[in-house]
Order: structure tokens, then sequence, then C-alpha cells
């Protein structure tokens, strides 16, 4: 079985059933999967073969999921791309992927033009729908007239997706997987989620990153349940297509939720239909988890705490367990296990703080041609995830912060979440950071940039004040910025070292 495998099953299963839609354009599973096949036979048409690497450098669609199947039908390897990376970012995924071939939206063909300049392991660049360039492919020619199953033989021990992570810390490394560990990762969230058929899930963070695409969107295929895909995120008009679609399952970074608790009417949108709601790629306030309860009528909320090279798989928070551990990342997720160990790789008792590890069966099989970096990665089976957490008596895991991240003033650590959940929390601030800034006496002292709700600065006495009845004297914010907004990477990351850049400079000057 591969991933592939369960699209053609249930094209025959319930041929009919409303499988994708996207703008105007509604696909039956029987419709979808017929675009697929002749995508895939005209793939191999064009000469590619077994093993080839392919790049999606698009925006969420219809095209993006035809793309995607059909890639992996022909037994090539998929290189989703963030779209929103310059030329010169696009240029070194290309050629460290060593992809042959690029499917890429209209609106990006000069960017994916300048970056794919001296690569000459390129050969095909696959434009939606009208190609500018005449050394470029248009999507109309690719299609093959054959609508036939393809005749290759893909196994789940083959390569199915190269991802790439986010590059908080320096240029993103490919993390490689084959179909057997994606099928793992489908199985796990849809006990986990207790997926149906019967869903109807929207998706709206970019398919480019492992959640969205991984976690829902292909276990929608595999499950045979219904599919509706924006283009873009926008606050109203994700609260309408709730309304209008009767969707059952969102998930949505951080900024999302919060985003849509800003709608000055949304309270006049129906959204009974959700029955679980995902939250997930950057830590979300308890305060903003109970008011986006409140938004959607519902207490049945995940979070989801995981990492791209596992697939993506880590921890998760049950609705139930919100109850008691809102704040906490959760337990293991299914076919995983984990631990917070010290630097001896021994556990650390409840409530010390250590670094996360996991190993289980949807963990990357390496970095893609990166040997130093994967041997460095992995301890006896064991990832190192560079998070440092703590684990309480009932094995509930709480990450505090990256290990690049961890401010150390006076010789005390501060732990950055901890202090942006509570400046989160302070009604005019609409979101919030923290990074280390250098100090004489300190050696570092905890500075805060904050957006503020009504976009002009705070008080910052009164956020001291607001600090000081809920957290630590060494870990109150001593210096404050303001910006109108944080700059993030596309799975809604905080870019830290970039308001390390900024601001430590203004510091120093």
């Amino acid at each position: 079985m591969n991933l592939a495998t369960s699209l053609t099953i249930n094209a025959n299963r319930h041929p009919d059933k409303m499988c994708i839609t996207c703008e105007s354009r509604t696909y039956s599973y029987k419709e979808f999967n017929l675009e697929v096949n002749r995508l895939s036979n005209g793939l191999s048409e064009l000469g590619l073969k077994k093993g080839d690497k392919v790049g999606l450098f698009m925006k969420n669609s219809d095209y993006f999921a035809i793309a995607l199947y059909a890639i992996w039908k022909t037994g090539l390897t998929v290189v989703p791309i963030n779209f929103r990376l310059t030329a010169m970012e696009t240029h070194y995924i290309l050629e460290q992927s060593d992809c042959v071939a690029l499917f890429c939206d209209t609106e990006f063909e000069e960017t994916v033009t300048k970056g794919s300049e001296g690569l000459n392991e390129l050969k095909h660049i696959i434009v939606h729908s009208s190609a500018s360039y005449e050394s470029h492919l248009s999507w109309n020619t690719v299609i093959s007239e054959d609508a036939s199953e393809p005749n290759n033989v893909v196994l789940n021990t083959d390569d199915a997706e190269i991802l790439y992570t986010s590059g908080t810390t320096g240029k993103p490394k490919g993390a490689l997987f084959d179909h057997q560990r994606i099928i793992n990762v489908n199985m796990a969230f849809i006990m986990l989620k207790r997926l149906n058929a019967e869903d109807k899930l929207l998706h709206v963070a970019p398919l480019f990153h492992s959640a969205q695409l991984n976690l829902f969107f292909t276990s929608a295929i595999m499950l045979g349940a219904s599919s509706i895909i924006h283009r873009d995120f926008h606050p109203v008009t994700t609260l309408q297509t709730i309304q209008d679609y009767g969707i059952t399952i969102f998930f949505g970074v951080p900024a999302m939720y919060n985003a849509m608790l800003q709608v000055p009417n949304r309270d006049i949108y129906n959204l009974s239909s959700i029955r679980t709601c995902g939250y997930g790629a950057a830590p979300m306030a308890p305060a903003l988890v109970e008011q986006s309860m409140e938004l959607f009528g519902t207490d049945q909320f995940y979070n989801l705490c995981g990492l791209t090279e596992a697939g993506p798989g880590g921890v998760f928070l049950s609705p139930e367990d919100h109850k008691t551990k809102l704040g906490a990342g959760g337990t293991a997720m299914f076919f995983t296990n984990i631990r917070v160990v010290n630097e001896q790789m021994e556990d650390v008792q409840p409530g010390e703080t250590g670094e996360f590890v996991i190993k289980g069966e949807t963990i990357m099989k390496e970095y893609y041609r990166k040997p130093e970096e994967t041997q460095q990665i992995f301890s006896d089976g064991w990832l190192l995830t560079g998070d440092l957490a703590t684990i309480d008596e009932d094995g509930y895991i709480t990450i505090v912060d990256r290990k690049k991240d961890m401010i150390i003033s006076g010789g005390e650590n501060v732990y950055s979440v901890e202090v942006e959940q509570v400046l989160n929390s302070h009604p005019l601030v609409l979101e919030a950071a923290t990074i280390g800034v250098p100090d004489e006496k300190w050696g570092e002292m905890v500075a805060a940039i904050i957006v503020s709700k009504n976009g002009e600065p705070i008080d910052e006495e009164e956020v001291q004040r607001y600090c000081k009845d809920r957290l630590a004297g060494y870990k109150i914010p001593k210096k404050f910025f303001y910006s109108d907004v944080l700059p993030r990477n596309a799975s809604g990351k905080i870019l830290k070292y970039q308001l390390r850049e900024s601001f430590n400079q203004e510091v120093v000057t």
C-alpha cells in the first residue's frame, strides 16, 4: 500500500461522493482520481521515472492536490516548497533536493525562474495555468488523454516526501519520509481525532506545511472524507465557509484563531457544525484557547504539538485533558515514545527541565543528503528535538522553550513561553514575544516585543505590575519594544532570530 492507494479505493467505493471543493471547482472522488491519473500518466510520458524528485511551489488549491497525488501515483517523491521564499532560498531547496521537475502557480513563475538558474538537474517547470516562458510547460500540455490507472509499482518503502524544516535557526533541512511513515501519521491522527468518512475538513493553513498536509489532508483522502480548500486564510471567509459547508474539523495556528476573534460581528456565524478543533505549530496562550472555545461553542479542542522531523508527530492534549492540563503540550501520540532527558540522556525528574526527545514509527528516515546533521539529531534511535520541556508526575509534557531561545539573566533560566503566556493574557496585548538582550549587570535581560490591540504603546509600568502578580521578578520584562506584526515562518512560529537581530542592535546603539 502507498499513499495514493486509498484514493483509488475510495474512487471505486463511493465515486460520486464529494472529495474536494476549491473556489468554484468541485470534484467527486471519481472525478478527482481521473484528474490525478491523467496527470500521472502525463508525467510518465514526459520521461519522469520512479524516485525522481518533484517540487510543488503552489498555494493551496485543487491543482496542488491533483499534482500531489499524481506525483505519488507515478512513484516520484514530492518536495513541497514554501511559496513565500525568495528566488535565492528557492534555489537552495531545488538544488539540495535534486528536483528534476517543479509545479508552480502562474504568479510564482518569475520567482522559480530566477531560483532555477544554473540548475541543470531541473528539466521541467510546469505552470498552472499558462506558462509565460517558452522553456516552461503549461499544465494542459502535460496532462494525458489517458485517464486509466497508472501501471507503476509503488511500494510502502519507497520515498514519498522531502519536507523542509522551518529554517528558524539556519538553512532548512529536508526531512525524508517513505510512504509507510506518512501512512503511520495518517492512522495515528485518525485514531487521535476520531475522524470518520462523514467529516468535512477545512484546509486554510498552507498545504506545504506538514501539519495541514499529513495530519489533515492526506488523512481525509485515506478515510474518504470531504475537503474544502482555501487558497489563502481570511478570518471572515473562514467563518462563512464553516457555516455554509457545515465544516466538522478545523485546524489553525494560534494567529488564525486570534484573527477570527477580532472579527467584529463574529457572533452572527453559525459554527455549530464543528465537531473538533485543532491548534498547533506555535504555543497558544490558555486565555486564547478559552476564548476560541467560546467562539466555536465547543470544548472539543486538541493541542497538537509536533515537529516536521516526526511527520509531524509528538504530543497531544485531548479535550478531556484541557480541563485539568490547559497549557501543557500533552502525552505521546500513537506509535510514539517520548521522554524528557538531561545531557546524559537520563530521564529528568518531574518538574525539572530537559530536552524533549521522541522515537516512533512516524519519524523521518534522515535529513536528505545531510549525513552529519542526521547523525547529530539522533541518539540511540531517539530524535533530539532541540525543545526544552518539563514533564509532570502524570507524564504530561510542557514545552518551555527552544534551546537557543532560552534567556539566562543573572544565572537564572528564563523560558520565553512562560513569559509570553502571561503577556498574551493582558487585555491590551494582541500578541507578544520575548527575547534576551545584552545587559552589563545581568548578562541578559528579558525584553518584550508587543503588538498591541489598539496599535498604541501600552503603559509599561502597568504591564510590569500585571506580570509581578504572575511571574518571579527575574522573569518580568525590563525592556519593551512595539511592532505592527511579529515575524513568522509559514508554520506560524515566531522568528526569534530576526527579533534578536533587530532589537539587540537597538539596545547596543
